[in-house]
């Protein structure tokens, strides 16, 4: 073999090992972010909505959470209900989804016994919750003991800085049932959030009662690639991914929710937990409200 072969194949092999060294090393930087930073680290997502019927002043600071999946309370959860709190928020919004595979709901409740809000905090039931049968009564009872409002079906009026509103509490999975008992329940003349775990439901029997459905059970898809649609997305999600949406000729919006845990595998990637701030507003002067656009320009399901 000669001088110049040699030194060939000398330079091949140093490529291919600094190519498969770069290889392992890419992986497991992708590995550890999915399986230890990511799941850990929370984001604060805020999001600006003005509403017809929030009258002109500060607005409503709402907290939106969902998705917990929660064994234990652990030290991340611990700080993210610090963040939470100096949020200052004046309602904290739950939508489904608070325990795991172990079927216990310790950590969860001690979670919400952290939080704090001038308005309250209310629930509703997320799949989970029925799969391990912990749904209904013994969960509206633990959880008030943690001091959350389970709402099963039902409106629960608050009166915030003077606006009136009502907390509408589909239960899961939103079946056209609960929507007419909501429906026949809620009142015209109040700002009306809606909960729901699941965003794809029949919204247009909401329509013109909603102001603001919030959601969660997509997980914004825990796993993704950047500018590719989730792997897979839980039933009662598409087309709904995650944040806000325009729904029915009103365009009510949307707001679904990455959630906070994780499901089936404890990884996330490219889709950290999500803390959101909902911060709803009167139109500024001159603004013409969604409310109020006309339906050739509403219609359909808008991705904000």
């Amino acid at each position: 073999m000669s001088e110049t072969t040699t030194q060939q194949t000398v330079t091949s092999l140093s490529r291919r090992r600094f190519l498969t060294a770069g290889a392992g090393l890419a992986g497991s930087l992708v590995l550890g972010k999915a399986c230890w930073h990511e799941p850990r680290t929370f984001v604060v997502e805020r999001q600006q909505l003005s509403i017809a019927k929030i009258p002109p002043g500060p607005g409503l600071r709402i907290v939106h959470l969902s998705d917990l999946h929660l064994r234990s309370l652990s030290a991340h959860f611990a700080a993210a209900a610090a963040t939470i709190n100096d949020l200052r928020p004046d309602l904290i919004l739950l939508t489904g989804d608070y325990l795991d595979q172990a079927r216990r709901l310790d950590g969860a409740l001690n979670f919400v016994r952290l939080l704090r809000s001038e308005g309250g905090i209310f629930a509703v039931q997320g799949n989970w919750e029925y799969w391990a049968r912990l749904e209904g009564e013994p969960l509206r009872r633990q959880l008030a003991e943690a001091g959350a409002e389970l709402l099963i079906d039902e409106r629960s009026d608050l009166l915030i800085r003077g606006i009136p509103l009502s907390i509408l509490g589909i239960d899961y999975p939103s079946a056209s049932h609960s929507l007419e008992k909501i429906r026949q329940t809620a009142a015209t003349n109040r700002l009306n959030i809606v909960l729901s775990h699941v965003p794809a439901f029949g919204h247009d029997t909401l329509t013109p009662l909603a102001d603001l459905i919030l959601s969660g059970h997509t997980h914004g898809g825990q796993v993704r690639l950047p500018y590719i649609r989730p792997f897979y997305l839980p039933r009662f999600s598409a087309p709904f991914v995650a944040g806000l949406y325009r729904v029915t000729a009103n365009r009510i919006p949307l707001y679904v929710n990455r959630g906070m845990g994780t499901s089936v595998l404890p990884v996330r990637l490219f889709c950290q937990p999500e803390i959101a701030l909902l911060q709803l507003h009167s139109p500024p002067a001159g603004e013409l409200p969604w409310q109020q656009q006309p339906a050739a320009l509403a219609s359909g399901l808008i991705k904000t």
